[in-house]
């Protein structure tokens, strides 16, 4: 719907409104008169708009921490939220007291309206949809289950050591390549194309999009909500467009492979995968169920198929930059498999118990590079009282990840990559320690939304780290006068954090390593 000038102004003004009418609200429902959580103070109606930055806000969190505390409360335009800086905290909100904290902002017009993400389990409410599509999810990705996809992950990373040999230099790509040609094979039976697969690019632009836009107040329409009805043509008004490119992305992304696999499904040749798995379970086309039936299958898979590639390929470029960072780490790692495996063989998975270094490489990498380092809000459902303070209902509750990883308390010299810190040196064999707080305590998620794909994830991690590290050296590059060049770590802004892209050296260790990848 386009509007004329006039009638934006006035719904402006309705939005102003809005606004005073949403603080008196939260005033008459603290009939205690608790106090707020501390935080900076705001100005009126737009409360701490001006200090919230565009990138990198988890590092304000982390300084606000330090003055105010590990709760933060603040304002914009109205809309309140709570960053959360301990596992206490988080342990208390997100498990103890669940039942009010895990839904989600319904209130992100450019995610949520022009987007329409809302398909998807990850973005939706709590309540008896998301508890069934998260159900139907878990079928699939328990921990009694993923160990069946484990051919398909190690054939995936022989297909990634291949990649790597012949285009070193476009690893970026290669990685995307792997987890996602694996989970589409998982999720849909569908083995990609070497290149320029449609699938994956359709995904990729996805993410993208979802990456950009799941940061509440990353445009415009997210703080003044009548902006969602301004004409895509309108000055100003390219976050319509961008919207409209994502939306179609992320509807291809469930849809393209549904109608893939239902076809092959009705001419019998369909491969076996979870859709494939759906579809065989799907009502008769008469039952009135039918239609949440399909929905819930293409919500599912398609969350898998995105979310599920995306987060673990950017673990996989932190962990590409930690090796070129870290010589002493990687070599360290490459006599650990040496010993255990061998030279003649590539690691697998019932070598991951006798691989303590390599499995403390992938954790410290989840902590070094947290994916999502602000974290994913949920919101309270209902006004709440807390250690003293008021919790107003529709509070978006942020668990400040990079906060939790690199803690002091927890972690010596958290800004180091450092494997070590995982074992336990006490240890003749350096097994690993236990009582070190583990990445996955907040790296995915909190609660009763915790990525309910995490085991997937760990077991593909495992398998292109061990893999890549039995035959590659990785190296930073060199200059015009053969000098090595200093690497950094760099990342995007966004719900989900990727490593900007950076170059690097790939070479097989030795000949036997080359003898071995080309013969995978």
């Amino acid at each position: 719907m386009d509007l004329t000038t006039s009638q934006l102004y006035l719904l402006a003004g309705v939005t102003l409104l809005g606004l005073w009418a949403t603080s008196a609200r939260k005033s008459r429902s603290n009939p205690n008169r608790l106090p707020l959580p501390p935080g900076p103070k705001g100005y009126p109606v737009v409360g701490n708009l001006f200090e919230i930055p565009r990138e990198k806000v988890w590092l304000l969190y982390d300084r606000w921490f330090q003055s105010y505390g590990d709760m933060v409360y603040y304002e914009v335009l109205g809309q309140s939220f709570l960053i959360l800086g301990s596992l206490k905290r988080t342990n208390d909100l997100f498990e103890k007291r669940s039942s009010n904290y895990s839904s989600r902002i319904h209130k992100l017009p450019m995610l949520l309206d022009l987007m329409e993400t809302g398909r998807s389990f990850a973005f939706m409410p709590y309540g008896a949809t998301w508890r069934r599509h998260r159900k139907a999810f878990h079928e699939h990705f328990h921990p009694n289950i993923v160990s069946k996809y484990q051919p398909i992950q190690a054939e995936a990373a022989k297909t990634f050591l291949r990649r790597l040999l012949a285009s070193p230099d476009d690893f970026m790509d290669h990685i995307r390549h792997y987890f996602a040609g694996s989970i589409m094979e998982i999720c849909y039976g569908i083995a990609v194309l070497e290149h320029n697969d449609p699938h994956i690019s359709i995904v990729k632009e996805a993410m993208e999009g979802i990456a950009e836009a799941g940061v509440p107040g990353a445009f415009w329409v997210d703080l003044l909500p009548v902006l969602k009805y301004v004409p895509g043509w309108f000055p100003g008004a390219g976050f319509k467009r961008k919207a409209a490119r994502w939306r179609a992305s992320i509807s291809e992304m469930m849809e393209r492979p549904y109608r893939r696999v239902k076809r092959e499904w009705e001419a019998g040749n369909a491969r076996p995968s979870i859709l494939q798995s759906m579809i065989s379970k799907l009502p008769d086309e008469s039952d009135p169920k039918r239609a949440d039936a399909e929905e819930m299958a293409k919500a599912v898979t398609g969350a898998a198929s995105g979310g599920g590639s995306d987060t673990t390929i950017a673990v996989l470029q932190a962990f590409f930059l930690a090796m070129a960072m870290h010589p002493d780490v990687q070599r360290k790692a490459q006599a650990e498999i040496d010993a255990v495996v061998g030279q003649d063989r590539l690691p697998n998975f019932s070598d991951q118990a006798k691989l303590p270094y390599v499995n403390a490489i992938v954790k410290e990498t989840l902590r070094w590079h947290p994916i999502f380092p602000r974290g994913v809000p949920h919101m309270s459902m209902e006004d709440d009282e807390y250690d003293g303070y008021f919790i107003p209902k529709g509070t978006l509750v942020i668990g400040n990840v990079w906060t939790l990883m690199h803690d002091p308390n927890a972690f010596v010299d958290p800004l180091k990559y450092e494997p070590e810190r995982y074992l336990n040196l006490k240890n003749a064999n350096e097994r690993l320690d236990d009582t070190v707080r583990s990445p996955g305590a907040a790296a995915f998620g909190f609660g009763r939304r915790v990525c309910p794909g995490r085991y997937l994830a760990d077991t593909s991690l495992y398998v292109a780290v061990s893999n890549v590290l039995a035959v590659y050296n990785i190296k930073p590059p060199t200059d015009d006068e053969g000098n090595e060049v200093k690497l950094r770590e760099e990342v995007t802004n966004g719900v989900l954090s990727y490593i900007v892209p950076f170059k690097c050296v790939i070479e097989p260790r030795s000949s036997v390593a080359l003898a071995l990848i080309q013969g995978v």
